[in-house]
């Protein structure tokens, strides 16, 4: 009895041991779709970027769904600066 009991603790604590320290790894995928700021309808960032239906803003970078939504930003940037954005790529 003392045997087994021993073995089961001895595996418990390899176990654990085994597992101890993995956390789960945070994810910093970009989004392929994101809201336009002025609109609020998804825009798929991919196609945005093709059309260059976008505006860059302080380190960050903005999608719109229409031709009138860069003008509307670009007229008062801050006024949408806390709408959904990603940061601004890095150039190569």
């Amino acid at each position: 009895m003392k045997k087994t009991i021993a073995l089961i603790t001895i595996f418990s604590l390899f176990v654990a041991g085994a597992f101890a320290g993995q956390q789960p790894k945070p994810t910093t995928k970009t989004p392929t779709q994101i809201a336009c700021p002025i609109e609020g309808g998804m825009v798929n960032i991919a196609t945005a970027t093709k059309n260059h239906m976008y505006a860059d803003y302080k380190g960050n970078r903005y999608f719109f769904c229409c031709g009138g939504c860069p003008e509307t930003f670009k007229a008062h940037p801050d006024k949408y600066a806390n709408k959904p954005h990603i940061k601004t790529p890095a150039t190569k």
